[in-house]
C-alpha cells in the first residue's frame, strides 16, 4: 500500500493546485484505488467519492449503467472501462473520473479474460484507456498491480 500512496500524493499535490476534483469507479481492485487517494491527508479537497462495482447490480445501482446501455459492450474491455469513468465523473461532478476493471484471478472471468487482465480509464479534461495484462494468477499481486497502473495513468495524464 506505501508506494500505491507515494503516487497517490503525487497525485493529490496536482489535483489540489489545479483545483480539480475526482470520483473513482473500480471493480477487480476492491477498493485500493479509492484507498490509496485516501491515505493523503487533505483527500477532502479532491476526492469526491467512489463505488466498487463488482457486478451487474453493482453496475446498475451504483453507477447509473442500464443493461441497454451495455449492448454490444462487455465488462473488462476498454470502452466499457471508457463508460465506468465518464459515468463516475458526471454522477459526482467531477473534473476527472478514473475506473478500473478486470480480471484478478486466480482464474480468469466470464468473458474469456485470463486471470491478470486489466481495462482502465481517464474521464476528464483529457481521456484515455488502457489494457494491462499482466500474465499472473495471483490475486493479491494483481489488484496491487492494477491499482498502481490506475494510478499511474491519471498521473499521466494530470501531468499532460
Amino acid at each position: 500500500m506505501k508506494n500505491l500512496v507515494a503516487i497517490a500524493e503525487q497525485i493529490a499535490a496536482k489535483l489540489v493546485a489545479r483545483k480539480e476534483t475526482i470520483a473513482v469507479a473500480e471493480s477487480s481492485t476492491g477498493g485500493l484505488i479509492s484507498a490509496s487517494l485516501l491515505a493523503v491527508p487533505g483527500a477532502s479537497a479532491y476526492f469526491l467519492g467512489g463505488a466498487v462495482v463488482y457486478t451487474r447490480d453493482a453496475r446498475r445501482l451504483l453507477a447509473d449503467i442500464p443493461d441497454e446501455a451495455m449492448k454490444g459492450i462487455r465488462s473488462a474491455s476498454e470502452p466499457y472501462a471508457q463508460l465506468l469513468a465518464n459515468q463516475i465523473r458526471d454522477r459526482f461532478s467531477t473534473h476527472w473520473g478514473l475506473s478500473e476493471t478486470g480480471a484478478t484471478g486466480p482464474t480468469g472471468n466470464r468473458y474469456g479474460d485470463a486471470a491478470g487482465h486489466c481495462c482502465m480509464a481517464i474521464a476528464g479534461p483529457t481521456s484515455s484507456v488502457i489494457t494491462l495484462e499482466t500474465g499472473s494468477a495471483d490475486r493479491l499481486g494483481n489488484m496491487q498491480a492494477f491499482a498502481t497502473a490506475a494510478l499511474n495513468l491519471l498521473l499521466q495524464n494530470l501531468s499532460r
